[in-house]
């Protein structure tokens, strides 16, 4: 009955002029960058998120706005993946396995109206389990001392060698190196000031919006400088002979619906699951979604030839995984994804400290927050049914000029929110360095995560410590503690166990469909 009446309240907060308006602003901005190849979520975030400071936004329309992108990318990335076969993101790959063969048989309109519904499914029961679960949890996480949240932090830190990263060994490197940036400053308790080789800049770290921006936006656009010039003439030959697609009316029939409709119940809630994990993320949950689904309904061996519920599957699961993750971090503070941790920089440069104590602190936001993607979710299936065609138009726009947008937002919104030259230096150089652990497949979210919660960790074993007198067996002296440090454990094993075969078929989906699309 609580969570009923704080819906109501959310609501009361959502439904503003300003809000809903903001809601239709980032859904239809969100699908765009969804759409369009090699964006994605976290990047369309980490864009528009330091343009979201420059407006002068609150916490709750800023959020709103930002959470609506995050929504509509994830409902963007199937455009691209079912009409060219090229993912608009991660999550989005498993929609290609049967999506392009169904737009290749005259299908496309068909099979975008069932990713669109089950997008919306899952997203929208997602948000319903958001709004049941995570005041459950939070209920939990008011048992947490120093000790539980510093093993919380490195159960965070074990998970995140998912599916989609490289392997455990890149990813420990890059949350170690992550954590290294997080120390630069002026240390908290001593006032000693700590890596900043004398550079007054520096005495307050390294702003992480700064990090952020420079690691996926400007990334993003160096990536493209590299390889803009390089594309071969037969792979451009052969883009150019794929004959076209028509998208015709999109449009699923009831008959469809109904056939795929166990299909996206079962998504919906294996990728809720797979996106509470922290580190998990949306690519998790769409392949265990599709692979699931191959299990029990590919008797007659129609997936991967065109079988509607092979779309439905992966789009309901990355979808309700993106919905998942929201409930680490708002419960919490722990990022359930890469763009959650970009949410969660929004929420700490917004002086609002995710956790516990949030849903009592601030109800507003969190509450508005809710029912604001309860609004989005229905404005964003209004978009992408009739106006698919429209934003498939989008995939038109040639890369040299969307490019220079992205660095041009990037560099006016970070000097709008600091004001310092300095901070676009720094900016640059986060953008070269997320260029070249890239070209070394390393990822970027653990560097992120390290940046965002290292002074967490740190603040909490120190307390601990304190607590304990330097007693270091303080850190496992609780059943909770001790079931956080083995579930961390079981989290960093498990993968180099049996992640290998998943991965090997993850890497076989990816490879088919580069193939396919040359």
């Amino acid at each position: 009955m609580d969570t009923i009446n704080n819906l109501m309240h959310g609501f009361d907060v959502a439904i503003t002029f300003q809000n809903i308006g903001l809601a239709l602003i980032g859904c239809f901005l969100g699908t765009i960058i969804g759409a369009l190849p090699g964006l994605g979520p976290s990047n369309g975030v980490a864009i528009l998120m330091p343009l979201a400071f420059s407006l002068g936004l609150g916490a709750t329309p800023a959020l709103i706005l930002l959470t609506s992108v995050y929504y509509g990318a994830m409902y963007g990335g199937r455009i691209s993946s079912i009409l060219l076969n090229i993912p608009g993101d991660e999550p989005a790959l498993m929609t290609t396995l049967d999506g392009y063969p169904m737009a290749k048989a005259g299908r496309a309109g068909e099979a975008l109206a069932i990713s669109g519904i089950a997008s919306f499914v899952g997203s929208f029961f997602a948000t319903i389990g958001l709004a049941l679960l995570a005041p459950q949890l939070v209920k939990v996480a008011l048992l947490f001392g120093p000790a539980e949240y510093f093993a919380l932090f490195a159960l965070a830190f074990a998970t995140l060698g998912g599916i989609s990263s490289t392997n455990q060994a890149k990813s420990a490197w890059a949350a170690a190196f992550g954590l290294g940036i997080a120390m630069i400053g002026v240390d908290g308790q001593t006032g000693v000031p700590r890596f900043s080789f004398g550079m007054v800049h520096l005495y307050d770290g390294i702003n992480f919006l700064v990090a952020i921006v420079g690691l996926f936006a400007l990334s993003e656009v160096l990536i493209f400088l590299e390889h803009s010039g390089g594309t071969s003439a037969k792979a451009r030959a052969a883009q150019k002979a794929r004959p076209p697609i028509a998208i015709g009316k999109a449009h699923a029939s009831f008959s469809l619906i109904r056939y795929c409709t166990p299909t996206m119940a079962r998504s919906t809630v294996i990728g809720f699951i797979a996106g509470v994990l922290p580190g998990a993320g949306a690519s998790l949950g769409s392949f265990m979604a599709y692979a699931a689904e191959k299990q029990i309904s590919n008797k007659d061996g129609t997936f991967g030839k065109g079988d509607p519920r092979g779309v439905a599957a992966p789009e309901a699961g990355n979808n309700a995984a993106a919905g998942g993750a929201l409930v680490p971090m708002l419960a919490l503070g722990v990022p359930g994804s890469g763009t959650t941790a970009v949410l969660l920089a929004v929420l700490l440069s917004l002086n609002v400290t995710p956790g516990p104590l949030l849903f009592t602190n601030s109800p507003d936001i969190v509450w508005g927050l809710i029912a604001a993607l309860f609004i989005a979710n229905v404005m964003l299936l209004a978009l992408n049914l009739p106006l698919v065609s429209l934003f498939a138009r989008v995939l038109l726009i040639p890369s040299k000029y969307l490019m220079p947008l992205v660095a041009m937002v990037s560099f006016v919104g970070i000097y709008g929110v600091s004001g310092s030259t300095f901070d676009l230096l720094v900016m640059v150089l986060f953008g070269v360095l997320g260029w070249g652990l890239r070209k070394l497949d390393i990822p970027l979210v653990p560097i992120i995560m390290g940046i965002l919660l290292g002074n967490l960790m740190e603040a909490n074993l120190r307390r601990a410590m304190t607590i304990s007198d330097g007693d270091w067996t303080a850190l496992i002296s609780s059943p909770l503690s001790i079931a956080l440090w083995v579930l961390a454990a079981v989290g960093f094993v498990l993968p180099i166990l049996v992640g290998r075969k998943i991965k090997a078929q993850f890497e076989q989906a990816k490879d088919a469909t580069r193939d396919a699309a040359l």
